[in-house]
C-alpha cells in the first residue's frame, strides 16, 4: 500500500495514542472526520493497522524480570521447526519469538516474575521440548529504550 503524507500522519498519532477520537484525529492531521475515518478504515483492511491493544506496565504487575533466549536446535528439518514454534506459542512467558539466522535458530523475549521463576520455565518448559538442543538466557539488567513505535520516515 502506498502512504501519503496524510496516512503517515494519521498512523504516528495512532501509535502514540490510539484511544484519540476520530474527530481529534482528523483535526490534527488537517482532514474532514468523514475521510479520516475512511482513511483509518482502509489502513486496518490493508492490514497497516492491527489490533488495538492496551499496553501493559510489566514491573506494576510484578513480572521483574526479562530473558533474552537464544535457542539451537538439534535438528534443523521443517518439521523440527514447525514443532518447536508451535509448542513456543502457547507459552504465556514467551511474549516475542524470532527465527535467526546465524548460530542460534530462535531468539525469545521471556518475561517473567523472577530468576526462580525463569528457571522454572526453563527447566520444565523450554528444555523438555523435543530438539532443543542449546538455551542460552541473557538477563537484562535495565530497559533503556522501549517503544512500539515503528519510523515512519522511513517508509516510501
Amino acid at each position: 500500500m502506498q502512504l501519503d503524507d496524510f496516512d503517515k500522519k494519521i498512523l504516528e498519532s495512532l501509535q502514540s495514542d490510539a484511544t484519540i477520537s476520530v474527530a481529534e484525529l482528523a483535526e490534527q492531521v488537517g482532514l474532514s472526520q468523514s475521510t479520516c475515518w475512511r482513511r483509518i478504515n482502509l489502513l486496518e483492511q490493508a492490514g497497516v493497522i492491527g489490533p488495538r491493544v492496551a499496553l501493559l506496565n510489566a514491573k506494576a504487575l510484578g513480572l521483574e524480570v526479562t530473558v533474552f533466549a537464544n535457542i539451537k536446535l538439534s535438528a534443523h528439518g521443517r518439521r523440527s521447526l514447525s514443532e518447536f514454534e508451535e509448542a513456543i506459542a502457547v507459552c504465556p512467558e514467551v511474549v516475542e519469538c524470532y527465527t535467526m539466522s546465524g548460530e542460534m535458530d530462535f531468539l525469545l523475549r521471556i518475561v517473567s516474575r523472577d530468576i526462580e521463576s525463569y528457571e522454572r520455565f526453563l527447566r520444565e518448559t523450554l528444555l523438555q521440548m523435543p530438539s532443543v538442543q542449546e538455551v542460552h538466557s541473557h538477563i537484562a539488567l535495565s530497559r533503556v529504550k522501549h517503544t512500539t513505535a515503528l519510523p515512519l520516515a522511513a517508509v516510501r
